[in-house]
């Protein structure tokens, strides 16, 4: 249709003092936008008060933009940019402490308890880097020894303290990283040369001697590693560092907290995966309790914490 021969006949019968009423004409259309959504847009030619189409250029158009401006000027509100600085994520896990009563000595120690003077003999072996059935890996230094299979106690005894005194009275303190497997005797010890040497002649090869657990002094924190291999599906989980020994590891699953068993390479087992990536709390033998939060699931990775064991 054109347009000229609309307007013609509108002026005829305007002419003729004929009014043609006419409605607001809405068009509407589909368009993509640029995220290939679709956009429903819509125009319209504009009708004044009156009734009659308000032309281009007529001044009641004029009139009715000038209102429109002023109420879209008074409506407008200026955007302000709101700068957010990012704030760096911290990896370090957080941990609780729980202190038990001055009156629990060690209810939680297996065959070798504080206090207690045990009497064996010592023994020499070549020990390499340092890395042993504890699976603690390379040593900071080769002061460390390998406990008999029976007080190992399927690896209960690593990373205990032990000073070990010969019949002279020399003494050296050793970190157990090591088993001594069978004929081993219970209270035998099966030094590295490096410590042998400081209490007797390494050509003797075996001496008798006495030994003690301790709770040494020291700076540093425990670690926490996720064995090789780990996943939300199974995990191991390794305390390294502890000042005391360890006697229990749970892990947070649900609502409770699940006690993982040890094995003897000194990994606590989540067969099926429960609680591997979540809360760990590791409890020793003197029944103090660490709760540590954010130890991400990092599979051999050593990951210290803030938190130790309190001295005994």
């Amino acid at each position: 249709m054109k347009a000229a021969p609309v307007l013609a006949t509108a002026a005829i019968l305007a002419a003729a003092g004929l009014v043609i009423p006419l409605t607001m004409a809405a068009r509407t259309h589909l368009e993509p936008s640029a995220g290939h959504a679709v956009v429903m847009r819509t125009s319209a030619v504009v009708t004044p008060a009156g009734g009659s189409p308000a032309m281009a250029g007529s001044p009641a158009l004029a009139a009715g933009t000038a209102k429109a401006t002023a109420r879209s000027a008074a409506m407008r509100t200026t955007p302000t940019a709101t700068r957010t600085t990012p704030t760096a994520t911290r990896t370090t896990p957080t941990a609780t402490q729980t202190t038990p009563t001055a009156s629990a000595k060690a209810p939680l120690a297996g065959r070798i308890v504080p206090g207690v003077t045990y009497h064996g003999v010592a023994t020499e072996y070549s020990a390499g880097n340092g890395d042993g059935a504890c699976l603690f890996g390379p040593a900071a230094n080769l002061m460390i020894a390998a406990m008999n299979y029976t007080d190992y106690e399927t690896a209960k005894a690593c990373g205990d303290y032990v000073r070990v005194k010969a019949a002279d009275g020399a003494s050296v303190t050793v970190l157990i990283t090591n088993e001594c497997p069978l004929p081993c005797a219970p209270g035998q010890l099966d030094l590295s040369q490096q410590a042998f040497a400081k209490i007797a002649n390494p050509a003797a090869g075996r001496i008798t001697v006495t030994w003690q657990l301790l709770s040494p002094a020291m700076s540093r924190t425990i670690s926490i590693r996720y064995m090789t291999g780990s996943s939300q599906w199974w995990c191991g989980i390794q305390v390294i560092g502890h000042r005391n020994p360890v006697a229990r590891l749970e892990v947070r699953a649900g609502n409770r907290w699940r006690r993982l068993p040890r094995t003897g390479y000194n990994y606590f087992i989540s067969a099926h995966g429960s609680g591997c990536g979540g809360p760990i709390r590791i409890t020793d033998i003197y029944g103090q309790r660490l709760t540590i939060n954010g130890v991400a699931l990092l599979p051999n990775v050593k990951q210290p914490t803030r938190v130790q064991f309190a001295r005994h």
